[in-house]
């Protein structure tokens, strides 16, 4: 009997000391399955913060070279909407960046690429309107120098003048599309200004210096040189009369306010005239109820917001 009940606690005490090595293994094998998928959880958290540090550096990168381009296309006078518009949706990625939970490196990828797409592509665009500027410039150049010698032609040779003057306008057709980005109104002139008086019997006096008795109107001549680059349309041409004291001399319901660098100026007169665009001679008459008194007067002339010539004339 004792010798059974030694055997059977010899065999109770064998299954406790195996169970505990059995719970012992199993605990040892949680715990290295448990470490290493914190290391692999350590792995995939490292990889993705090295991800979302390389887009945001990639993004910051596409912004810089995005503003840089909106300056640059600024200051060549292009149009930068398209520009600002993919910036607004960069800023918009990017801020969705800092907040995506669900960051995924293959998306991103695809934004950056298309980003990088649209940069290489607007960049032609960006050679291009350089290229157009520095040819304007080259061409507007030349073009004034064409009409400025075509001006001082004399009357021997008017033949040779209105085949250059025929060539400049042919050199113009071709180039329509540089010509649209000279402004009109800077391309403006008028030369040869001449203040006449005209009695009130008609008769014209010239010189410059004028009886006040003999003063019923005055013409304003001048010439309007042929420009390459112009519309031929209505133009409105402001004569600005200045006393000796500097103040506008008008009459009631003729005169009025124009812009001229930013302010507004008071103008004696306006007229409509046509442009043909041939070294046209243009006369604007005034008449004021009053006499005019002794002194140096002044004939402003503006077209457009800009001041295009002007004359002086001696009231005696």
């Amino acid at each position: 009997m004792e010798v059974e009940a030694t055997n059977e606690k010899q065999g109770a005490l064998n299954m406790t000391i195996g169970a505990l090595i059995g719970i012992l293994a199993l605990l040892l094998y949680l715990f290295l399955g448990s470490r290493n998928e914190t290391l692999e959880v350590q792995k995939l958290l490292t990889s993705k913060v090295e991800q979302f540090a390389s887009t945001q550096l990639k993004l910051d990168s596409i912004s810089t070279v995005l503003d840089e381009k909106i300056v640059e296309v600024r200051k060549l006078g292009g149009n930068v909407a398209e520009l600002e518009r993919i910036r607004r949706q960069l800023a918009n990625d990017k801020k969705k960046l800092k907040y995506d939970l669900t960051f995924s490196i293959q998306k991103y990828t695809l934004k950056i690429r298309d980003y990088k797409n649209f940069l290489a592509l607007h960049e032609a665009d960006v050679l291009k309107l350089k290229d157009e500027n520095g040819s304007l410039r080259s061409r507007t150049r030349a073009l004034e120098e064409e009409k400025e010698s075509i001006l001082s032609e004399n009357e021997g040779l008017k033949h040779e003048k209105a085949e250059l003057a025929k060539t400049v306008v042919d050199y113009s057709l071709q180039n329509a599309d540089l010509a649209n980005k000279v402004t009109l109104a800077s391309a403006m002139k008028a030369v040869n200004v001449e203040v006449v008086a005209l009695a009130t019997n008609g008769k014209e006096r010239r010189g410059g210096v004028y009886k006040a008795s003999r003063i019923d109107r005055l013409k304003i001549t001048f010439i309007m040189p042929s420009n390459p680059v112009a519309l031929m349309n209505n133009k409105e041409i402001y004569l600005r009369l200045l006393d000796a004291n500097g103040a506008v001399i008008s009459e009631s319901g003729i005169g009025g306010v124009l812009v001229y660098d930013g302010h507004e100026i008071g103008y004696s007169s306006r007229q409509t005239v046509p442009f043909e665009n041939n070294d046209q001679r243009v006369d604007l008459f005034f008449r004021r109820d009053g006499a005019y008194k002794p002194g140096t007067y002044t004939a402003e002339l503006y077209a457009e917001g800009l001041r295009i010539g002007g004359g002086r004339f001696e009231v005696k």
